[in-house]
């Protein structure tokens, strides 16, 4: 059955919540108006709304964007002040981005084609129309009927003109109106409460690790070692036997190359019993002993592997498989930001794209010291490319210099910091489920308002 034959077997001549009658779109609104563009100079500055200029499920519009006319009468979609804007598309419908249109430059505004266009007939609210297009319930069922091949199906004409709506009396939709928004900005100011503690358990979180590569977490093994009257392994020591178990336990090919020393001139002091090494002294680069998957390995790859990449998704060329616990480092510009760590700790069997470099920590620094230390670390070192998409080089990973602890302090600021961060991840998990609260409260809201409660 198409979706406008669906549609059409729900209409019904019917009565809502205190004898509202409920009524179609297309009833209270004209879909897709027409837009007189002939009155409309060409040289005439205009509002341009693309999609990205409405916001997913707040109602926020920008209209400064402007255009001349003549360069958007054709290919693009006209309206006017006090039209509803409706995403169509997958996924901006789902989203939720809708809006009321209000003042626009010179009166008249075009934007995507992905939009539906409801003007509110005489005896409709805008605001109304808006919320009640907008509510989780509309899209959920609207989602249902769209069309179209996947990634690009839309809310037709047809449905959209079809589907009902309890229409208040116009007195009531203003109150209506006035007590959503009035619950609406409570449930703001909780949220943008929420996502300011968000924001400062994310600063929490690079605090504590810088702490921790600065040697300020925990008492340090030279403070420990003094206090107790006893001697201990410096971080130089330390350094010096990885070195010369590397060198002495070599089997590769040709004449062992000893690993990059750090410039230490330029670097800041490091706490008492610590030394700067490069990231190459202390863990072994695999990227070239990477050996690319067969085509059939590379489809037939299913759930129980988990994969790892630059950015997270599943890829189809050069991807390679490890086994071992290896730390991740990603090299491209665009995921080098906080919002996805520096460096993946991974442990077993596991697929991995050619655009992370895989690092093998020696036995003498442990796996999560060198993947704290690299989640914050402050000399990213971002070399070649063009700007927007600049990689990090092999040779400068290996290069990049790194502060080393003595072997038990490591293990101390491990502890520490998995014993902080396991309080931030169930805090945040708290405040995300506070925010999921908020957006049901919203729609409960929503809910309730046009069933007359």
């Amino acid at each position: 059955m198409r979706a406008e034959e669906a549609r059409a077997d729900y209409k019904v001549v019917a009565t809502g919540q205190d004898g509202w009658p409920v009524m179609t779109i297309e009833e209270v609104a004209d879909v897709n108006p027409r837009v007189d563009k002939a009155a409309i100079p060409d040289d005439l500055p205009v509002s341009f709304v693309p999609m990205p200029a409405v916001g997913a499920g707040d109602g926020s519009i920008q209209v400064e964007q402007t255009r001349l006319a003549g360069e958007v009468k054709k290919g693009f979609t006209a309206f006017l002040e006090g039209d509803v804007l409706f995403a169509k598309i997958t996924p901006c419908m789902e989203n939720g981005k809708m809006a009321v249109v209000p003042k626009l430059v010179n009166g008249y505004g075009f934007g995507s084609t992905e939009f539906h266009v409801l003007r509110p007939k005489a005896g409709m609210d805008a605001k109304y129309l808006y919320y009640y297009v907008s509510s989780q319930a509309f899209r959920g069922e609207a989602e249902r009927y769209m069309t179209g091949a996947v990634g690009q199906k839309r809310v037709s004409t047809t449905y959209l003109k079809q589907s009902t709506i309890p229409v208040a009396p116009l007195d009531q939709q203003k109150r209506i109106v006035a007590e959503i928004e009035k619950q609406f900005s409570r449930l703001d100011e909780a949220v943008a409460n929420l996502k300011r503690v968000k924001a400062n358990l994310k600063r929490y979180k690079a605090a504590v690790l810088k702490a921790a590569v600065e040697g300020r977490l925990v008492e340090t093994e030279a403070e420990l070692a003094c206090r107790e009257g006893r001697s201990y392994e410096t971080g130089a020591q330390l350094l010096q036997r990885i070195l010369e178990t590397r060198r002495s336990q070599w089997q590769g090919k040709g004449k062992y190359k000893e690993p990059a020393a750090p410039n230490a001139s330029n670097l800041p002091e490091l706490p008492e019993g610590w030394v700067w090494s490069t990231i190459g002294q202390v863990a072994e680069c695999l990227d070239s002993m990477r050996i690319p998957v067969n085509k059939k390995e590379r489809l037939n790859r299913s759930g129980d592997i988990p994969y790892y990449g630059a950015n997270g998704r599943v890829g189809y060329i050069d991807d390679y498989i490890f086994n071992e616990p290896l730390i991740l480092v990603v090299e491209d510009e665009t995921f080098t930001g906080r919002e996805l760590p520096f460096s993946y700790k991974i442990v077993g069997k596991s697929w991995v794209n050619n655009h992370a470099h895989v690092l093998r920590p020696t036995d003498m620094v442990t796996l999560d010291y060198l993947n704290y230390a690299l989640s914050f670390y402050p000399f990213t070192p971002l070399t070649t490319g063009t700007t927007g998409r600049k990689k990090l080089t092999q040779h400068a990973l290996v290069t990049a210099p790194l502060g080393i602890p003595p072997m038990p302090e490591q293990h101390r600021i491990v502890a520490e910091v998995d014993r902080r961060l396991s309080l931030l991840r169930a805090t945040e998990a708290q405040v995300d489920a506070n925010l999921q609260r908020a957006e049901r409260l919203r729609q409960s809201v929503l809910s309730r308002a046009f069933a007359g409660k």
